[in-house]
């Protein structure tokens, strides 16, 4: 492998793992709650809201199914407002953080009503509070399975990341498609898979690591 061919991997990955972190730290922010929001204001829940509820349902639902590549260019002015450019690293974090934030909100939702109904029920009757029941009960001890979501989404936005790099985005699937495929270079082309799939190897593991800590069901010696 050249030194000119390391070093473009190594810019490659710099700019994915900038791309994927800051999208998923923001999607994690604003998705855990979400998903938060979309238990508790379900039916017969503590904050039981059916028309807000409702509406962030469509409105997660519908930006989960539509195909990133279309958000990703369906979205360019909203990128171009927010990061003054629609081509790049940072302007590729706006639909990336878009694309990931209902995802996470689902994942989360799904985590939180696996809580055992007991335990709300326990701290409703002793007087607990919404916000203490959320922060106390609910995400204590949903947190493994929140962990766990996340790092789903973030092995999601690696294959994201290299697809933005088709309309500009940089990273790995930048170099991949124009030294790769654009340049007939399949020596690249080969490299940025193995890197993708070591990066994504790291991920998981260390995601799964980390949910088997936060997992209290879970013996501290056979995490």
């Amino acid at each position: 492998m050249s030194p000119m061919l390391i070093g473009l991997l190594l810019d490659g990955l710099k700019e994915t793992i900038f791309m994927v972190g800051i999208s998923a730290g923001l999607a994690a922010l604003a998705g855990v709650p979400l998903g938060v929001v979309l238990v508790v204001t379900g039916n017969g829940q503590i904050l039981q809201n059916k028309p807000i509820n409702r509406i962030l349902g469509a409105v997660v639902n519908a930006t989960r199914s539509t195909p990133f590549i279309i958000l990703l260019i369906a979205i360019i002015p909203v990128t171009r407002l927010i990061v003054g450019s629609s081509i790049g690293t940072a302007a590729a974090t706006v639909p990336l953080t878009i694309a990931a934030t209902p995802f996470v909100a689902r994942l989360a939702e799904s985590s939180l009503r696996e809580v055992d109904a007991g335990l709300v029920e326990a701290a409703e009757a002793m007087g607990a509070s919404p916000w203490q029941i959320v922060t106390k009960v609910l995400l204590p001890e949903a947190w493994p399975g929140i962990v766990a979501g996340i790092t789903i989404t973030v092995v999601s936005l690696i294959g994201y990341s290299a697809m933005a790099g088709a309309v500009g985005g940089g990273g790995l699937g930048d170099l991949g498609i124009r030294y790769g495929y654009q340049r007939f270079q399949p020596e690249v082309m080969l490299a940025v898979v193995v890197v993708l799939i070591v990066l994504v190897q790291a991920v998981q593991s260390a995601g799964d690591l980390i949910a088997r800590r936060l997992n209290k069901k879970v013996p501290r010696g056979k995490a």
